[in-house]
């Protein structure tokens, strides 16, 4: 297995003075291709905010975020906006799809917007028979339920081939029914693709069992759901 991401004394400060907070707090870990992974920690842990460096949507007051070997602490703010539509995947709590466009117009943005169609709407088509919405391609996405939007969004998140698909809390607009498919999806996709996953959710129970279970705890990081003090991730 190969190191898709690198995490060294990673340390996100937000204010100044009396008013200064550390959200992470001198965090390192690395995860490998293929793994299944889950964030936790209670409202305010530091886990959104580990979310949003892997994801290069801010930046850390010092430490790094490699991903694929690649310094992304180092990269322009130009390079990093491509850099993150062609290496990270998205899923949200909410799909945040198009309600205009279609289910298909809606997988291939992301690829658009890269700039690299060529097999697009072929590799688009194929996750969405993946998915299991071969048939609701060319409706609207307003006329879909909410699990079957949530489908489209990980065909979304995976249509450009990510290093890495990054989920913040994708079972937390579902009820438990849906939240379960969605979940055997996601680690159906993980092995059929040998996708890497970075799950954040304060459910971690819906998961069952996962490759890594990371908890973060007033900024630092631990490994697994129960840890002490001596666990922290190296």
């Amino acid at each position: 297995m190969s190191k898709v991401l690198e995490i060294n004394n990673l340390t996100k400060i937000y204010g100044e003075g009396e008013n200064k907070v550390k959200a992470l707090d001198d965090v390192s870990f690395s995860i490998e291709k293929g793994e299944f992974v889950l964030v936790v920690g209670s409202s305010g842990s530091g886990k959104s905010t580990l979310l949003n460096m892997i994801g290069l949507l801010d930046k850390p007051t010092k430490g790094k975020v490699a991903i694929d070997g690649i310094n992304t602490t180092k990269l322009s703010d130009n390079k990093i906006s491509s850099f993150r539509n062609t290496k990270l995947g998205f899923i949200f709590q909410f799909s945040n799809l198009l309600v205009d466009l279609t289910v298909m117009e809606n997988v291939l943005l992301p690829r658009q917007i890269a700039g690299t169609n060529g097999t697009a709407e072929k590799d688009a088509r194929e996750l969405l028979k993946l998915v299991g919405l071969e048939s609701q391609i060319n409706k609207r996405a307003n006329k879909i339920s909410g699990g079957q939007a949530q489908r489209v969004a990980i065909a979304r998140g995976l249509v450009n081939h990510p290093s890495i698909v990054l989920a913040d809390e994708p079972t937390g607009n579902l009820d438990s029914v849906t939240s379960e498919v969605i979940v055997e999806l996601m680690k159906s996709m993980a092995k059929k693709l040998n996708q890497t996953f970075i799950i954040v959710t304060h459910e971690p129970e819906h998961f069952g069992d996962v490759d890594r279970v990371i908890t973060i705890k007033d900024g630092k990081a631990f490994e697994g759901k129960e840890h002490s003090a001596m666990e922290v991730v190296a």
